[in-house]
């Protein structure tokens, strides 16, 4: 395997990235975590708007469902210790060219660090995580997140910070909340959730009157998580970093109704932080990328006739937030923000 690299951009502390589905195209958003823009690229990497200068602090974006470029994003959580004015944003797209895009507060939400929409049955659900409950000094962790959830509304023009969003706690004691990734399973969606206190899977309702299922695959702390199957035995592994924003990559698999962990990587992986569990090259494949040390953004396979996990090195001294794949006239590219670099990169994966 090799990745040709494109530095497609230079943006402070570059973050958060999401598809976008806008005026008949595909495109897609990249923002930055600290005071810097959000970027309208199209899928070969050319940049096409800016949808805001400041203020950053974006955590999430996700697009409304069904809409012409309508999207939902986080705005002011700029770290863990400075969170506390962060809230959800609704973005339109401007009507005519050269307008501005058009953004106003759908709800704020102290801490809120993840957050994607749902569906099933037809039905929308906003679901939302804050990594904390308060903050009053520096790597104040004293006050474990929650995890909130609401109907989203068809119309949403009305809310804004007079007439916010309602929203319902459905977990709360979760401590260093971080970890987010949406599994469709079943002809509906669930949200893999992570904490100090393990990796759950959230279920919707199957009306909107209804209650939310909370699974729990792992009871030991971990930052982030996904389900993929990797060995093409029909089952997802559970491909797990741990501890929060720590250097363990671990993979387990269900055995007896219990996940237990059949591999783990043999060197530290410091401040582990991307991941992208999916397709990749005709197999299925967990990609994380590490924000210290040596900074690598690693793929991860399994090798049937060896029949066990193999590592490569896509980048080295990169540094990944996040990292987003998309498949372009049938090449599979990569995406990565690399935050500890400020450069947005693509990545064409070839084997």
């Amino acid at each position: 395997m090799r990745a040709e690299k494109k530095v497609i951009s230079n943006l402070t502390k570059c973050y958060s990235i999401a598809p976008l589905h806008y005026r008949k195209q595909d495109y897609f958003l990249v923002a930055a975590e600290k005071t810097d823009r959000c970027i309208l690229f199209d899928l070969e990497g050319n940049e096409i708007d800016t949808v805001w200068e400041q203020p950053g602090g974006v955590m999430s974006m996700v697009q409304v469902p069904g809409s012409d470029g309508v999207f939902l994003a986080t705005h002011r959580f700029y770290s863990p210790n400075d969170s506390k004015e962060a809230a959800i944003v609704l973005v339109r797209p401007p009507k005519e060219d050269g307008a501005e895009w058009n953004v106003h507060t759908l709800v704020r939400l102290p801490h809120v660090h993840r957050f994607d929409i749902v569906e099933r049955n037809g039905i929308y659900y906003l679901i939302a995580c804050a990594l904390k409950s308060g903050h009053e000094y520096k790597d104040d962790w004293t006050s474990p997140g929650k995890v909130y959830a609401a109907v989203l509304p068809e119309d949403m023009e009305a809310l804004n910070e007079d007439k916010p969003l309602e929203l319902k706690v459905i977990k709360d004691q979760m401590l260093k909340n971080h970890g987010y990734y949406r599994i469709r399973e079943d002809d509906y969606d669930t949200s893999v959730i992570s904490a100090e206190n393990g990796v759950f899977r959230f279920i919707p309702p199957e009306k909107p009157d209804g209650e939310w299922t909370i699974e729990t695959l792992l009871d030991t702390p971990a930052s982030d998580a996904v389900l993929v199957d990797m060995d093409g035995d029909g089952e997802k592994e559970l491909a797990v970093v741990a501890p929060f924003h720590g250097e363990h990559i671990l993979i387990y698999k269900e055995r007896h109704g219990k996940f237990e962990c059949v591999y783990s990587y043999e060197k530290p992986a410091e401040f582990c932080h991307a991941i992208y569990g999916g397709p990749l090259c005709g197999e299925n494949a967990l990609v994380v990328g590490h924000r210290k040390g040596n900074r690598d953004l690693l793929k991860f396979s399994y090798d049937k006739a060896e029949k066990t996990y193999r590592c490569e090195v896509m980048d080295h001294d990169c540094g990944p937030a996040n990292v987003w794949h998309f498949v372009r006239n049938g090449k599979d590219v990569l995406v990565s923000a690399n935050r500890e670099t400020d450069e947005v990169a693509m990545y064409e994966v070839i084997s």
